[in-house]
């Protein structure tokens, strides 16, 4: 239908028609058209001027969607300093932490006993009026063949500071005489995350009785002004060097029996041994919290 938009009322709609006319009528179903074509015009001009825009630009947004900032004052004046902070569950990325000191392996009964023989040595030479820390690890396969026992401890790691760490594929070398002698030495207190469970199983698998020891996470508990928690080796650095510590799947569950171990196991297994001396040393530092940790030890099931 053709219609002429003129201006002004339209015609009266009681004037006769005749042929000539009939295009220029205005009858009720065209005035209705019309209006409702005006007015879906009119709509969608006011929405388009009245465009939303975010939330966190009106002058009172909501907490939930105002970006949190924190201040700090600028030496000097009066004007702050601003920061974004991390949103929601957005985790700012760690820098990774690693091993940088020197890692000695040993693969055979007489490396092992001369390693041995040499912690046995500095822990002497040192004469601290108190037990000097050694961090300890281990690592075995994790998935024994089918219908074979649990496989029994291969890698064993220990670190007394930041520049050495010994790394005993024991699975190899066996337990020597003197080995065993410094595991069971009270002289050191060999500290790690679940450290209980690691001498547990050294006692199942070698008869070695691995003491005293000293879990990071209940001494964590005792020194942090958090709530406790059962700690990990991996949340414990970040909380206390904002640093990541790396566990890679295919090398955390990879094959520590192998005839030899590769660089990337070494740099892991020395770094774990590592952090855990590392993190005892400064958890020490730390006026206590709580309660006084206890030093754990392990019997024989």
């Amino acid at each position: 239908m053709a219609m002429h938009l003129g201006a002004g009322a339209a015609p009266d709609s009681s004037v006769p028609s005749n042929g000539e006319d009939d295009d220029f009528h205005w009858d009720e179903a065209a005035e209705a058209e019309l209006q409702a074509i005006e007015a879906t015009y009119a709509s969608a001009s006011a929405s388009a001027k009245r465009r939303r825009l975010p939330d966190w630009t009106s002058p009172s947004p909501s907490a939930s969607s105002r970006p949190r900032y924190s201040q700090s004052p600028v030496s000097g004046g009066s004007t702050p300093s601003w920061a974004l902070a991390p949103q929601g569950n957005v985790r700012p990325r760690r820098q990774p932490v690693s091993f940088s000191g020197k890692i000695v392996y040993c693969r055979t009964p007489s490396e092992v006993e001369k390693t041995a023989t040499d912690i046995l040595g500095k822990i002497e030479s040192m004469k601290a009026p108190g037990q000097v820390s050694l961090g300890f690890d281990l690592e075995w396969k994790p998935f024994p063949s089918r219908g074979e026992p649990p496989c029994k401890v291969a890698v064993m790691q220990l670190c007394m500071d930041k520049t050495l760490c010994y790394v005993l594929h024991i699975t190899h070398s066996g337990v020597p005489p003197i080995l065993k002698s410094l595991l069971e030495d009270s002289s050191s207190i060999k500290v790690g995350i679940c450290i209980d469970n690691d001498a547990r199983k050294m006692l199942n698998d070698y008869d070695v009785c691995v003491q005293p020891l000293m879990d990071l996470s209940t001494l964590a508990n005792a020194k942090l002004a958090v709530p406790p928690k059962r700690w990990s080796l991996a949340s414990l650095t970040e909380m206390i060097t904002c640093r990541q510590l790396p566990k890679p799947s295919n090398i955390r569950m990879g094959n520590w029996e192998a005839c030899v171990l590769s660089k990337q196991q070494l740099q892991y297994a020395a770094t774990d041994a590592y952090i855990s001396w590392y993190l005892y040393e400064a958890l020490q530092s730390l006026p206590d919290y709580n309660a006084e940790p206890e030093i754990e030890s392990v019997k024989a099931q």
